[in-house]
């Protein structure tokens, strides 16, 4: 049986990743670090819950040790922000990092650690539209998202010599909490932009994520899951 760890895996794109490795069999480990209701309901649902803070090396270190063997990791647990350059803090920078990069940094070396020993292996990174083309008031989220999608490629020429892939999905604008602070007029705005029309499902971008794990000859890819939003 395969064993999947998704971060930040109890609500949103997370748990709809979750969701589509249960179905298809798979051991499920999602972790988070205060929605101890929706951790529940998660639980209630078969996946296994582990209430663990991805910024933090003591944390993932005894969460992996914890889980053992790893075959695939989705690097999904982030943080939002919205600011305008001049009134970010240097803590509030730091923060973002340290959950959007950082988190996956720590949860990648932890899990390639056995990828490597066994000759194979999935990471997943859960990136964004904004790290690819930007965000205006979201210039710190968007270079947390762009670092990921560097680390994504560049950790793939580094493990595939040891049969371990790395891909990231960049979702757009999708319809979960994440985006509640929208209203319905600026959700419609942002939706004539994107040349499909509409906001994207969480079940879409888990799609892609099972796209990604079932092609074993794909590594290094971003590929953008937002209706056209990114193309240029």
């Amino acid at each position: 049986m395969k064993t999947v760890v998704i971060t930040g895996g109890v609500r949103g794109i997370g748990l709809a990743i979750a969701k589509a490795f249960l179905q298809k069999g798979a051991r499920v480990c999602v972790t988070y670090s205060k929605d101890d209701s929706s951790a529940e309901q998660a639980a209630a649902l078969g996946l296994e819950t582990y209430k663990s803070d991805v910024a933090k090396e003591e944390d993932v270190v005894a969460l992996f040790a914890k889980i053992g063997k790893v075959d695939v990791l989705v690097n999904n647990a982030g943080v939002c922000f919205f600011k305008q350059i001049q009134d970010v803090t240097y803590d509030e920078w730091q923060r973002v990092f340290a959950v959007n990069t950082g988190g996956a940094f720590l949860c990648s070396r932890e899990a390639a650690k056995g990828m490597i020993s066994r000759g194979k292996g999935h990471i997943v990174n859960v990136a964004s539209v904004w790290g690819e083309v930007g965000g205006s008031c979201e210039s710190v989220y968007s270079a947390s998202k762009a670092a990921l999608i560097g680390f994504t490629k560049a950790l793939a020429k580094e493990l595939g010599y040891a049969g371990v892939r790395v891909n990231a999905v960049s979702p757009g604008v999708i319809d979960t909490t994440m985006n509640a602070r929208f209203t319905k007029e600026e959700k419609d705005a942002l939706c004539q932009d994107i040349p499909m029309g509409r906001m994207g499902a969480a079940e879409e971008v888990a799609s892609a994520v099972l796209f990604l794990d079932e092609n074993e000859y794909v590594t290094g890819i971003d590929l953008p899951v937002n209706g056209g939003f990114s193309i240029v």
